[in-house]
């Protein structure tokens, strides 16, 4: 398992230290080592709960050491967490999490550092996981909550509010535990393109418990499927497909309608809401302010029938004509707060400043999308966030007329209005639906 621990120690590293992605950046580097079933299996686990768990493992060190862990070299800082989520949470010996530990920082920094690895990894491994939740975490505090499900207090903070407002209040812990297991694969089945018993024959899945269109794996690599190769089916989060499809769904579509997607990239919402065009002679345009996004919103969606979809570089605060669109999707770029199980980085990249940027441009992409839309017209407005700043509170400052959206996702689920919460927006939750935390509202551009 060496190779496997190096691997996971160079994706934690560029990570930490260089902006890397690790959903990105840790299959190339899986591949380029030769890693494949268990190892990669645990290479896997092993930088991602490092990654997702290090504000735990920073309060474990910090305990054990005496020192601030932001105070150490990071590749000290960094097998150390590796080391910390080995021992605590793999089930790995004890000897092996403090060996390896200490040879990695001996190869990296020297015997100096590596005796000092050697001290803090033997005191990490006196206690198993529930001791030491009572030595950093005990109590019912918010900076406790935080520290024991290693989010930062102020994404606590939103999430709690945000739970409280859509009648979860209470249920934090809950949501919390949900960010830290790792999500399901889960494929969309592009209607017209692939019929999902096929994709579930092909892929040896099972169908979603939402999305008509949804397939989820028991694991392996989809990108191997001849169905994701050639882009009749993608890996989509099923409420990703719910929040999008809803669109198409809310009301008949009319031969001729022009949809429009105003920040498409990476293209996932675009291709299925493509081929629904495609089913109903509609037309999509898809928008990108970056030209490799674009580049992948054209790959995401070449399998649509030729001429249905358009992709577009240009800026979606500013682009478009008047009233030129019958149903416009905005996918904002929000904090990704309901995504955090998806990208373990990200919950520590994100800083409370950052919000009041977003918000703005929210604010500024719905401003034009309510220009863009004809009247009569639908715009769907979605989020990966449940933030209130990035959802409500962006919704309730538009002139447009928010419609029922429950309506239209009871529609795409085949379920009743009432199991979408009490409207008229609907917004999802991984600890309730195992989705991503989707915010969706439907809004009206009044005829006159």
């Amino acid at each position: 398992m060496s190779r496997a621990r190096d691997v996971a120690y160079d994706c934690v590293m560029a990570v930490s230290t260089e902006g890397a992605y690790a959903n990105l950046l840790l299959p190339s580097l899986l591949e380029k080592a030769g890693l494949e079933g268990r190892d990669a299996g645990f290479t896997t686990e092993l930088a991602y709960g490092a990654l997702r768990m290090r504000g735990l493992y920073d309060a474990i060190i910090g305990k054990a050491s005496g020192r601030d862990p932001r105070d150490l070299d990071p590749e000290v800082r960094v097998a150390l967490w590796l080391g910390t989520h080995q021992a605590i949470a793999m089930r790995v010996p004890a000897h092996a999490a403090v060996n390896e530990t200490v040879d990695q920082v001996r190869r990296e920094r020297g015997a100096g550092a590596a005796k000092f690895a050697n001290a803090i990894m033997r005191r990490v491994t006196e206690r198993d996981a529930e001791g030491w939740l009572a030595a950093v975490a005990a109590g019912d505090s918010r900076a406790a909550v935080a520290t024991r499900h290693s989010h930062p207090e102020w994404v606590v903070r939103e999430l709690e509010e945000a739970l409280a407002a859509d009648g979860h209040g209470g249920e934090v812990t809950a949501l919390l535990e949900s960010d830290n297991s790792p999500a399901r694969v889960t494929l969309v089945a592009r209607p017209g393109l692939i019929d999902r018993e096929e994709l579930i024959q092909q892929a040896g899945g099972e169908a979603g418990e939402y999305s008509p269109y949804a397939v989820v794996l028991p694991g392996g690599r989809p990108g191997d499927l001849e169905a994701v190769a050639d882009a009749t089916a993608a890996v989509q989060d099923e409420g990703s497909q719910v929040v999008a499809a809803a669109l198409a769904y809310a009301q008949p579509v009319e031969p001729g309608e022009r949809w429009l997607d105003l920040c498409s990239g990476p293209g996932g919402k675009a291709a299925l809401l493509g081929a629904l065009a495609a089913d109903g002679a509609a037309t999509l345009d898809a928008v990108e302010l970056h030209p490799h996004r674009a580049d992948l919103v054209r790959r995401s969606t070449r399998a649509v029938p030729e001429g249905v979809v358009t992709v577009h570089t240009g800026d979606g605060t500013t682009w478009g004509e008047d009233e030129a669109y019958d149903r416009i999707v905005l996918d904002a770029p929000c904090s990704g707060l309901g995504a955090l199980r998806r990208r373990p980085e990200s919950r520590w990249r994100r800083q409370p400043e950052d919000l009041p940027e977003l918000v703005d441009l929210q604010k500024a992409l719905l401003a034009n999308a309510e220009r863009l839309l004809a009247p009569g017209g639908l715009l769907a407005y979605i989020t990966c966030s449940p933030v209130l700043a990035e959802t409500r509170e962006i919704v309730a400052g538009t002139t447009l007329r928010q419609l029922d959206a429950r309506d239209a996702v009871a529609a795409v689920t085949g379920t009743v209005p009432r199991m979408w919460g009490e409207g008229p927006h609907v917004q999802l939750w991984t600890h309730v639906h195992g989705t991503d935390a989707m915010f969706l509202a439907l809004l009206e551009k009044p005829l006159s």
